[in-house]
């Protein structure tokens, strides 16, 4: 009878742990919005004293090492001493340091603690990713900013229990010659524990399972991202990517694919194209013949007028479009409002493959005007000012701290973080277009050194954006548009010239591209360029029209490079040491324009 009763006692205990257990798991993951905000605009109230304390932190945990103590600080943690003795830098001047870290190197070169895993960045600016230490405090910090963020978005845009149709993809992971493991920062965010828990507690798990978001074929993981949204359609209530320009990738290729994936749906069998065993097994778990939603799909898809409205029609209870949509993402923003009708486009937070710099915390404004405020915890940060002279930024403009930037000035943004990199020279020019507490408001302008520059002319990424815009619209009327661009200067031809290589949605005249070309070379309104062109200083631009596709090739060598669709950004201005991309441009150029809007 004690037996029993014991025994009875112990199952039930175990029972009643297990609950408890299940309880505390749930508390712990539990969403607390107004928390979140609330310790945000505590943080943000006093952003000069959080600096000086953040920059103790980073300074009091890697001041010993081989890169700080050859600078002198002797211990001194302030910010005048470390500004004083420590120099801006560039990546260039750091990547020796990296490289031995990379290599196996254990000694204390750039942080305290260990470097266990290398962030890759794009690599599509200049044609090959830079290596960028990666640790358990960016990671943090990578949190931290999804929290905040979320927590200001599901304010004005709430969200229930659902699902997200995330287009995120990993690439490959490789080893170092020092065994550290290497992967895209995109890729090094997805694979810790903390974000699928984190993603959890927001409410937002992904509809994918991670076999198709760690797929090695893109294109297959694509189309099972697709598959999967939809058969949780009623779910969704967030469609999302890193970047803009992946979820209308996504979509161009619904338009090419709806028909196959309407046919899985309605017999329950994945289509041959996905090869992928770990894939096909994932799925194969999902997928369950359903000729009624196959139905409801195929209708659906059917009415659509040119594809007008088709996010919100394939998932009705999206609430919003989330994704990095400036800088060079704003291009995308036409054909992504073309897609979502009437769902408002949410752009994301403003980091980089380095480490993080500001959150949305103004959801409401369109991404045209989306600002970002500082968080001044999770680095610390300088802002050399820009004053007019975007091509160089010479030293003899002093950086300023965070709480002494100017309301509407352009400042480059230099950052320490807790990773190992110190007084670093990011590369962004941004707008003080505000201030959220002690903490400023930032809205990106421009890359610095993404400059078309032949002679006294200084055109910037955005310069080229707004001419494409311009020449573009006369494409309009014959229901055509630039599915993509980039730029080149050609210094080999004399004099140099700038070339602009589109892709169109379709065939346009000789008369109407003509037109285009010299639309193109008098939107650059830069004096510097006018003046030079005026004299043949500059020579005539030109518009090279490439092949359909030839910018998915271009995607295509990135991914093949190790890099991830996630990451990818399309170069506007390609370099001349980025030869393998000038080489798939030109092999695929199909006609040449050159300008007479200066004859």
């Amino acid at each position: 009878m004690i037996t029993l009763v014991f025994g009875d006692f112990i199952e039930t205990s175990s029972a009643f742990m297990k609950i408890m257990k299940m309880v505390v798991e749930k508390i712990e993951t539990k969403f607390d919005q107004e928390k979140v905000i609330e310790e945000f605009e505590d943080l943000t109230k006093d952003g000069g004293r959080i600096q000086e304390e953040t920059l103790k932190k980073i300074l009091e945990q890697n001041g010993g090492t081989e890169y700080l103590e050859q600078w002198g600080l002797n211990g001194r943690t302030d910010p005048q001493t470390f500004k004083n003795c420590v120099p801006i830098v560039t990546h260039n001047d750091l990547e020796p340091y990296i490289q031995r870290i990379a290599d196996g190197d254990l000694s204390p070169i750039l942080t305290g603690k260990p470097v266990e895993t290398i962030s890759l960045s794009s690599g599509t600016t200049q044609g090959k990713p830079k290596f960028v230490p990666f640790n358990d405090e960016l990671m943090e910090s990578t949190m931290q900013i999804f929290k905040t963020s979320f927590a200001f978005r599901n304010r004005e845009f709430p969200i229930g229990n659902g699902k997200a149709l995330q287009f995120i993809y990993s690439s490959k992971q490789f080893k170092t010659k020092g065994g550290l493991s290497a992967g895209t920062a995109t890729t090094n965010v997805y694979r810790n524990a903390q974000f699928k828990k984190t993603m959890k507690a927001m409410c937002t798990p992904c509809c994918s399972p991670d076999e198709v978001i760690f797929g090695p074929d893109f294109h297959q993981s694509l189309y099972c991202h697709l598959l999967c949204g939809l058969i949780f359609r009623d779910e969704v209530q967030v469609v999302s990517s890193t970047f803009a320009h992946s979820i209308v990738h996504a979509f161009r290729t619904f338009e090419q694919v709806w028909e196959a994936l309407v046919v899985d749906i309605r017999e329950g069998v994945l289509s041959s194209r996905v090869t992928v065993p770990s894939i096909r097994l994932a799925m194969s778990k999902l997928l369950k013949p359903d000729p009624e939603l196959a139905d409801t799909i195929y209708k659906k898809c059917s009415r659509l007028s040119n594809w007008y409205g088709l996010i919100p029609e394939l998932f009705p209870n999206t609430r919003y479009i989330y994704g990095i949509m400036t800088g060079s993402m704003e291009p995308y923003l036409k054909k992504l409002r073309h897609y979502a009708g009437e769902l408002s486009l949410l752009s994301a937070d403003y980091g980089s493959s380095e480490g993080w710099v500001g959150v949305n915390v103004n959801p409401k404004l369109p991404p045209e005007l989306v600002t970002y405020a500082v968080l001044p915890n999770i680095g610390y940060f300088e802002f050399i000012p820009i004053g007019g002279n975007l091509n160089g930024m010479e030293q003899a403009n002093s950086p300023v701290g965070l709480t002494e930037v100017k309301l509407g000035e352009e400042y480059e943004i230099v950052f320490t973080n807790f990773a190992g990199l110190y007084r670093y020279r990011l590369g962004d020019v941004v707008k003080i277009k505000g201030f959220h507490n002690g903490t400023p408001e930032l809205q990106f302008v421009c890359r610095s050194n993404l400059l078309l520059s032949i002679n006294i002319d200084k055109n910037t990424e955005k310069d080229l954006q707004l001419a494409v815009e311009a020449a573009a619209k006369s494409l309009v009327d014959e229901k055509l548009e630039v599915v993509d661009f980039t730029s080149h200067v050609n210094v080999s031809a004399d004099p140099g010239r700038y070339v602009i290589f589109w892709e169109l949605s379709g065939e346009a005249t000789d008369e109407m591209l003509q037109d285009c070309c010299n639309c193109l070379d008098r939107s650059f309104i830069d004096a510097g360029y006018v003046s030079s062109r005026k004299v043949n200083a500059i020579g005539a631009l030109e518009l090279r029209i490439v092949k359909r596709g030839t910018f998915h090739k271009i995607l295509d060598h990135f991914v093949g490079l190790g890099g991830a669709v996630s990451q990818f950004k399309t170069p506007r201005c390609v370099g001349p040491k980025n030869s393998s991309l000038l080489q798939i441009l030109s092999s695929n150029v199909a006609e040449t324009y050159v300008s007479s809007a200066f004859c």
